[in-house]
């Protein structure tokens, strides 16, 4: 849990991630994965409840949002590929991986980015939030809308990952 992730501190040295993840870097600590839990509750049935930030990514990913997502730069393509594939082995709830480049927006809008500065491997696991959430940062914004029974599916997965990355 780091402070200052949202603006105006987003994507600079005041974010709490990115102090951290500086700090491990001058001490050389040794970071195999850095996953970074953004918004994960929202979750629609309806087709055509899934956009995208580019075009392209609509011809390669569901267009119903009821996914979870494991989302990266380049550089983090293995650790996607192996929490996917964990994810995926032992949860039953849709699942999608993703390793793009950094210019895609959203690509980069957690707290793995600050690790990625640092040259550690790193993912955020997400609802995708504003490419499916019509509230995502307004006031309705609310409680009401998260759903808790497949939000528990999906903690459960990335607890196994979570398990599957220290081993």
């Amino acid at each position: 849990a780091f402070t200052n992730e949202e603006p105006p501190h987003f994507q600079t040295h005041l974010m709490g991630s990115w102090v951290y993840a500086h700090a491990c870097k001058e001490r050389g600590d040794r970071i195999e994965a850095a996953v970074a839990l953004e918004t994960m509750g929202c979750f629609s049935d309806e087709l055509n409840s899934q956009h995208f930030p580019v075009a392209a990514l609509a011809a390669a990913y569901p267009s119903t949002g009821n996914f979870i997502s494991f989302i990266g730069d380049t550089t983090c393509r293995e650790l996607i590929r192996r929490s996917v594939g964990v994810f995926r082995e032992t949860t039953k709830f849709p699942c999608e991986g993703a390793s793009l480049p950094a210019s895609i927006p959203g690509v980069h809008w957690s707290d793995h980015w600050a690790f990625v500065q640092h040259q550690y491997p790193a993912l955020m696991v997400t609802d995708t939030a504003p490419f499916r959430y019509a509230h995502y940062h307004t006031e309705k914004d609310t409680v009401d809308h998260v759903d808790f029974q497949r939000l528990a599916r999906v903690v459960d997965g990335v607890d196994r990952v979570v398990e599957a990355l220290v081993k």
